[in-house]
């Protein structure tokens, strides 16, 4: 299967390379919280009150996410449809996943449903940008 490319006048419009940048910045956001939070539940792995296994799932599963993510992003950025397609359908359903997580109660401690309430909106922006109408017709297959 070959990836299809955007022309580089699309892809160089201003417009365009300011959503670049800025879902670059919420994703480069996400990455790096994601991995400071993993790095946090190691440190922290021996306080069964903070740690619970719930914590370390949840930790791996969303740093792993946000290294997908920030990889469907350099996709974008470089043209790839299928980059941006990616990337609208992970942070989406990311998105979904993180508003369960802090919905359900007593599943996490409040140290990470405040941790993923701050991701949620980090991917709430990166939906809103790359859903947008000059992204989605940037992207449009024609």
């Amino acid at each position: 299967m070959t990836t299809r490319i955007i022309a580089e006048e699309r892809l160089n419009h201003p417009q365009t390379q300011t959503a670049f940048r800025r879902v670059k910045l919420l994703v480069g956001c996400y990455l790096g919280l994601s991995i400071l939070t993993l790095v946090a539940i190691i440190l922290l792995r021996n306080n069964t009150a903070i740690v619970i296994p719930a914590v370390w799932i949840r930790g791996t599963i969303v740093a792993a996410s946000a290294l997908l993510t920030t990889f469907f992003v350099t996709q974008m950025v470089r043209g790839s449809k299928q980059g941006y397609f990616r990337l609208r359908l992970v942070s989406a359903i990311m998105f979904v996943a993180i508003v369960v997580i802090i919905a359900l109660p007593g599943l996490f401690p409040l140290w990470m449903k405040i941790e993923q309430g701050v991701c949620g909106l980090l991917l709430l922006g990166v939906v809103v940008i790359v859903n947008g109408k000059h992204l989605q017709s940037t992207f449009a297959t024609k």
